[in-house]
């Protein structure tokens, strides 16, 4: 089984993949740490790599790839990252949703939390900058994945299971997540 969480930023994907993989004894994957040693190679921000990619193909390219050879040789994993479900469409969907102030807040939270050891994005230097980062991310995304994929990967009518993690403590998210999953693998 594998299964591919995608959602809008600071939705918490990529701590609900890793708690929904540790759960079911599953490997985790991550887009978005891939996109981060990307940017970090580069010596850019994840911004920034978003605006290059707008213009340089290869960088999308290159996180497809990744994502479809995982899903042709690999089983039994969770993968977060905004398009998984499109490139491994045998995948459980899920996507979590979010209001976009509770996502400012939980990024620039993470993000004075992490100053010591991990590079700070310069766009979030204050809440209202981190909320400007994500409205630019995801219009970023839009566009580029409108023109390379002719697809809008925050339309939730392409996966199996929507849950808006605004309110919703992260235990209960897995356990749902967990529980569709079950659920929809009793024919398998």
């Amino acid at each position: 089984m594998i299964i591919t969480i995608s959602g809008v930023p600071g939705s918490g994907k990529s701590t609900v993949a890793r708690l929904v993989a540790r759960k079911l004894g599953f490997r985790h994957h991550s887009a978005g740490d891939f996109m981060r040693e990307i940017a970090e190679k580069r010596g850019v921000s994840l911004l920034e790599l978003g605006r290059i990619a707008e213009k340089d193909r290869s960088i999308d390219k290159e996180l497809d790839e990744r994502t479809i050879r995982l899903g042709k040789e690999e089983d039994d994993f969770v993968m977060d990252s905004r398009l998984a479900y499109y490139f491994i469409p045998q995948s459980f969907k899920v996507f979590l949703m979010v209001d976009e102030m509770a996502a400012a807040k939980r990024i620039f939270s993470d993000i004075k939390g992490k100053k010591m050891g991990r590079k700070v994005e310069k766009e979030s230097t204050t809440l209202a900058a981190t909320l400007a980062s994500i409205r630019k991310r995801k219009k970023s995304e839009r566009q580029r994945y409108r023109k390379y994929y002719g697809l809008n990967p925050y339309d939730t009518k392409q996966y199996d299971l929507v849950i808006d993690t605004t309110r919703t403590a992260i235990e209960d998210v897995v356990e749902k997540v967990v529980e569709a999953v079950k659920k929809s693998c009793m024919s398998c």
